[in-house]
């Protein structure tokens, strides 16, 4: 089997597959979709800009391919009240409002147990591995594990800050010591948007009984 090198576009193709090989030990190398596909003469084509819907997706852009993924998990369909006897039997075993306990997971999640950030965080309540292991949690994706583990760490940050809300929820956010270096919220815009977000759940999941 041989590559085609005949045309100048082919010819730029075969620089691209010397940085296809390189890139599968350097991470992050890929900056766009390489695409091939083999002809009746068992000839092998690669591309990054397909024009024959021949070509399939040899290998992806890490960078977008990260973001597909973290895409996908979170567009799956869900519905909230699949988790309502299991908010409401940690919600009471911890003593955590589960209004607050739900608006958690809505900010988080968008109730998908399956979510995961870019950061690592993963399940309903979107637990960091480090967390989850300190919790003692053993599977951050199975919805039981996760939020008996996310709502177990809210009654601690409760605790820590005397009950006070938006300093539990800046850092269940941010972080236990960076609300404790800054005597408060954080001046950071995502960890002030979070807690926001979560305050206004909280009071709608609360104003509907839901």
């Amino acid at each position: 089997m041989s590559v085609r090198t005949a045309s100048y576009a082919v010819r730029f193709v075969l620089c691209l597959s010397t940085a296809l090989i390189s890139s599968l030990t350097v991470p992050g190398h890929v900056s766009a979709d390489i695409y091939r596909y083999v002809d009746d003469d068992g000839i092998v084509h690669f591309t990054d800009a397909p024009t024959d819907k021949r070509y399939k997706v040899f290998m992806r852009d890490l960078k977008k391919d990260r973001e597909l993924r973290t895409k996908l998990r979170y567009a799956s369909t869900v519905n909230p009240a699949e988790f309502e006897q299991l908010i409401m039997t940690c919600s009471e075993k911890y003593g955590v409002n589960p209004s607050l306990v739900k608006a958690v997971i809505h900010a988080e999640s968008g109730y998908n147990p399956n979510a995961v950030s870019s950061k690592g965080a993963g399940g309903l309540m979107q637990l960091m591995p480090e967390t989850a292991r300190s919790l003692k949690v053993a599977d951050r994706y199975n919805p039981k594990d996760n939020v008996e583990g996310g709502v177990k760490y809210l009654r601690f940050l409760l605790d820590t800050f005397r009950g006070d809300v938006s300093l539990a929820v800046a850092a269940y956010n941010a972080g236990l010591n960076k609300v404790a270096k800054y005597g408060g919220i954080p001046p950071y815009n995502e960890t002030r948007t979070y807690v926001n977000r979560v305050l206004s759940y909280m009071k709608s999941y609360q104003e509907s009984g839901i």
